[in-house]
C-alpha cells in the first residue's frame, strides 16, 4: 500500500470517528443534528435546537479536536524517536519530558497556584518539560551518542517520578493528592477552545520541526557512518527531534495530563504498510495516534457508567500488554 493512500484512509477513518463522537453522548444526536449545531449559532432557533449547539460546539468538539491534536503529536513523536535511535522499544516518555511536564502540573497543584489562575498549570507544565528539553538538547549537542541521549531521558524521568511521588507524600490534605492523581491519569473532559489555543501553536511547531528531519531518519536506517557520509548532522538531528518531542509532548501534557503508550503502539501498527520508511511513517503515526486516541476516548465515554474513566488508563491498559509483548519478541528475536 502506498503512504499515501494509507494516508488518506486513515484520514477517512479519522473523519468518520470524529463525527461519532460528535453524535455519541448522555444525550444522543443525529447526524443532521450534528451537522446542523456545528453551524453559527441561530438565536432564534427552539430551545432544543440551541442546547443541541451547546452539546455539540461547546462540549464535544473541543474534545474531538484535542484528541486529535494530542494524538497526532504523540504518534508522529513516537514515529520519530524510534527512526532516531533506531529501537522499536522508543516513545516520548523515554526522553523524560513526559515525566518533566508532569512535574510542572504536579508542583502547580500541589501549592494551590492553580487556583490563582488556571493558566499557570499548563504554563508549569510547559516550563519544567522546557528545563528537560534544555537538558537533552545540551546532552545531544555536545555530540552524544543514542545510548547517552536514552540514559539521560531515563534520569530525568526517574527524577521527575521522584519529585512527583514526594509531592504526593507530602501533600497537605486529601484533596489535593485526588486532584493531582486525577491529573496524572490524563483525561480530555471538561476541556475547552482555549486548552486548544494554549497548545496548538507548541505542537504545530514540533510537528514542523519533527517532519523536517524526514530524508535525514530515512538515511539514518543505513548507519550512523553511512548517515554521516551522505551529509546528515548527526548532532543536530539529534537535538531537532529532541526539541521537536519536547514541543509537541510538552504541550500535549500540559493540557490533557499523561496520556502514554500512543507513541509506541501506533509506528509499530503502521510501519509494514509504509514500508519500513520513517520518512513516510511520520505523517501516517501523527494520522494513527489521532485516531487510536479519538478511539479510545469514544469506547471509554461509552462503557463508563456514572464516573468516567481516565484516557490515561485505557491507553496504559492498551499499551502495557503491547510493550511486554515487544520486549519479548525482541528477546526471542536476540536469542535465536
Amino acid at each position: 500500500m502506498s503512504a499515501l493512500r494509507l494516508n488518506l484512509l486513515l484520514l477517512a477513518a479519522l473523519l468518520v470517528l470524529g463525527l461519532a463522537s460528535l453524535a455519541v453522548g448522555p444525550v444522543a444526536i443525529g447526524p443532521g443534528e450534528v451537522a446542523r449545531a456545528l453551524l453559527p449559532a441561530d438565536p432564534a432557533a427552539s430551545e432544543l435546537v440551541q442546547r443541541q449547539h451547546t452539546i455539540v460546539a461547546e462540549i464535544r468538539l473541543p474534545r474531538v479536536l484535542l484528541a486529535i491534536l494530542v494524538g497526532a503529536a504523540l504518534g508522529m513523536a513516537g514515529a520519530a524517536l524510534q527512526g532516531l535511535l533506531r529501537n522499536p522499544l522508543a516513545e516520548p516518555g523515554l526522553l523524560g519530558v513526559s515525566a518533566s511536564a508532569s512535574l510542572g502540573a504536579v508542583l502547580c497543584l500541589y501549592f494551590g497556584l492553580a487556583a490563582l489562575n488556571i493558566w499557570l498549570l499548563p504554563a508549569a507544565a510547559m516550563g519544567c518539560a522546557a528545563l528537560a528539553t534544555l537538558v537533552l538538547y545540551l546532552v545531544a549537542r555536545r555530540g552524544a551518542g543514542n545510548l547517552t541521549l536514552i540514559l539521560a531521558g531515563i534520569a530525568l524521568s526517574a527524577l521527575a517520578g521522584a519529585l512527583t511521588s514526594l509531592a504526593i507524600n507530602l501533600a497537605p490534605n486529601p484533596t489535593d493528592v485526588q486532584d493531582i492523581v486525577l491529573w496524572l491519569l490524563g483525561s480530555l473532559a471538561e476541556r475547552s477552545f482555549d486548552d486548544i489555543a494554549l497548545a496548538l501553536p507548541f505542537v504545530l511547531a514540533g510537528l514542523g520541526l519533527l517532519l523536517s528531519c524526514a530524508r535525514q531518519l530515512d538515511a539514518l536506517t543505513l548507519g550512523e557512518d553511512e548517515a554521516a557520509s551522505l551529509g546528515v548532522n548527526l548532532a543536530r538531528l539529534r537535538a531537532r527531534i529532541v526539541l521537536g518531542t519536547a514541543l509537541a509532548v510538552g504541550a500535549s501534557v500540559a493540557v490533557t495530563g499523561a496520556i502514554g503508550f500512543v507513541g509506541l503502539v501506533v509506528p509499530h501498527m503502521l510501519r509494514r504498510a509504509v514500508g519500513y520508511h520513517p520518512a513516510r511513517l511520520l505523517v501516517a503515526s501523527a494520522l494513527g495516534g489521532a485516531l487510536l486516541l479519538l478511539a479510545a476516548d469514544l469506547v471509554l465515554r461509552l462503557v463508563s457508567g456514572g464516573f468516567e474513566l481516565m484516557l490515561g488508563v485505557v491507553t496504559a491498559l492498551i499499551g502495557a500488554p503491547f510493550f511486554l509483548f515487544l520486549v519479548l519478541r525482541e528477546q526471542l528475536g536476540g536469542s535465536a
